[in-house]
């Protein structure tokens, strides 16, 4: 029976034993979650859901950090867990703002999303692209929804689309980043899951920036 509190070791190239400080760059680069929150939530003092997401990007920074210290079945959970959780919220709060569809149909279409996400990794080997295509729903969603939306009616709907198209080619090369790790050991004991944490944090605060400036425009648009 596996415990929680067993180690999760071999995952990436700096961690070579179980102690808490085996992953300084990794560790480190988590502050640029608590940053892109930190920028987001000043940014979007007046929009309650867009501090929602924030607050998500603040506990994806603490949860990613105590995976790449403590490195256990727990942390990993605390590591997993609020990505996939910002990545729902937003799917379905931008179904509700910048869509425009009702909360019913955000949440089926969130929940609909969902399943088709978690259903694409069985579609490949275990283990393929080192656990990157977990994301690959999320960055499909990103490429379809932003093409759609940018070729939507209103201005504003179309920006928000040019966005998110934007977001989704920074994701795809963070998610580049993620990928090479393991190969890269080969020439840096470091590899590259840290630049995986510093453009994910930026995707995440780009995609709160979209979000916040769809209600302005949106605003903006009524009264013109």
């Amino acid at each position: 029976m596996t415990a929680w509190s067993d180690p999760v070791l071999g995952v990436y190239c700096e961690r070579l034993d179980a102690s808490f400080w085996a992953e300084p760059a990794n560790a480190a680069t988590n502050a640029a979650f608590i940053m892109a929150a930190a920028i987001a939530a000043r940014r979007h003092r007046g929009d309650r859901p867009a501090l929602v997401l924030a607050a998500i990007v603040a506990v994806i920074g603490v949860g990613s950090f105590l995976f790449h210290t403590f490195a256990t079945r727990w942390a990993l959970l605390a590591d997993v867990a609020p990505i996939q959780l910002f990545i729902a919220v937003y799917f379905c709060l931008v179904l509700r703002r910048i869509v425009g569809l009702g909360a019913f149909w955000a949440v089926v279409g969130t929940s609909a999303f969902i399943a088709a996400a978690a259903a694409l990794p069985t579609l490949a080997p275990a283990g393929a692209l080192r656990g990157s295509l977990g994301y690959a729903g999320a960055l499909l969603a990103l490429i379809g929804m932003g093409a759609a939306l940018s070729l939507a009616k209103e201005p504003w709907r179309r920006s928000a689309g040019r966005g998110l198209l934007a977001a989704a080619a920074l994701f795809a090369a963070s998610l580049a980043f993620r990928t090479l790790d393991g190969p890269a050991c080969a020439y840096s004991p470091v590899g590259t899951h840290p630049l995986w944490h510093v453009l994910n944090a930026c995707v995440l605060l780009a995609l709160i920036e979209i979000f916040g400036r769809a209600r302005l425009a949106k605003v903006a648009a009524k009264h013109h």
